[in-house]
């Protein structure tokens, strides 16, 4: 695979964009043998988790990935740091940089942060930046995938919700078609986008292999939404009426947090088409894969 120098300088894992089809299935693959039980240990390593933004499947999940592979776990409050001061995104990596950290997580408002660090030497991995990317999330959405029909090839999948505030749809949508698969868009035209073909929803359930909703990013909303919650969950949500008509073997995924009664029913969170927390265990399993292929300098 062919790399501009930018991009060989800086170690980790900031997109999906720069590995091809070949080198993400290889940590899919290795996850799942990590999931199988298979294990490895780095002994005196120690990482940092750098969130600018709420998170608590991403953050712990990175941290449990950390204790599962030896690696020691450094904390770090946003709240009481020099942020609040006024440092900058690179002052406090090249910070922990100085300080001996092994690898360094970051998930931050900003679109492409990682722009801002080039020079840095030690590993990043994002952790979802602004609108644009989640790698991580990416990787376990496909595992899961790839543990439920054994290939990508053909697969049709529809993101469902505010598809313009999305990470994950649009972190999703591009590696998801490079695999073979088709992706439509479905959910409030307001908040779609050019990332799919768009689906009315109720013809989505009933065509689709994989319903993969989002969260509605309230916070992310410069304007008040135009639809109330209960009108949303009528119009774009998955009821089980909904979950009936979806094909035999469809599943249901979503990144979560999710919104109980707006984006999905209760029932239908845990029902027996829902993929959502055999995500957030694939996730532990991707980021040791991530975590480890860096280490090993495959990343």
């Amino acid at each position: 695979m062919q790399k501009n120098i930018e991009e060989v300088l800086m170690r980790g894992l900031l997109t999906l964009r720069t590995l091809s089809s070949p080198e993400i299935m290889d940590i899919i693959e290795l996850a799942i043998r990590f999931k199988k039980g298979w294990s490895i240990n780095f002994p005196g390593k120690k990482m940092v988790n750098l969130f600018y933004e709420n998170s608590t499947r991403t953050q712990y999940s990175f941290q449990m990935a950390m204790i599962n592979l030896g690696i020691t776990p450094l904390s770090f409050n946003l709240a009481s740091s020099s942020v609040q001061k006024g440092e900058t995104l690179y002052d406090t990596v090249r910070t922990f940089e100085a300080l001996g950290v092994d690898g360094i997580v970051i998930r931050h408002t900003k679109d492409v942060y990682y722009n801002d660090l080039k020079t840095i030497k030690v590993p990043i991995f994002n952790g979802g930046d602004g609108t644009s990317d989640h790698p991580t999330q990416t990787l376990l959405d496909l595992m899961t995938i790839y543990e439920e029909f054994g290939a990508f090839e053909g697969l049709r999948v529809a993101l469902v919700g505010d598809i313009s505030h999305s990470r994950v749809a649009h972190g999703n949508a591009e590696v998801m078609k490079r695999l073979g698969m088709k992706v439509f868009v479905s959910g409030p035209e307001q908040f779609s986008d050019k990332t799919g073909e768009y689906i009315p929803l109720d013809e989505a359930v009933e065509k689709m292999d994989i319903i993969n909703l989002l969260r509605v990013q309230f916070e992310r909303h410069e304007q008040a939404m135009n639809i109330t919650k209960e009108e949303y969950h009528r119009r774009y949500g998955l009821t089980s009426e909904r979950v009936a008509r979806m094909k035999k073997n469809a599943i249901i995924m979503h990144p979560a947090p999710i919104n109980r009664g707006i984006e999905i029913a209760s029932e239908v969170a845990e029902c027996e088409k829902s993929r959502i927390y055999k995500q957030m265990e694939n996730g532990v399993y991707i980021r040791m894969a991530v975590l480890t292929m860096a280490l090993e300098g495959k990343l």
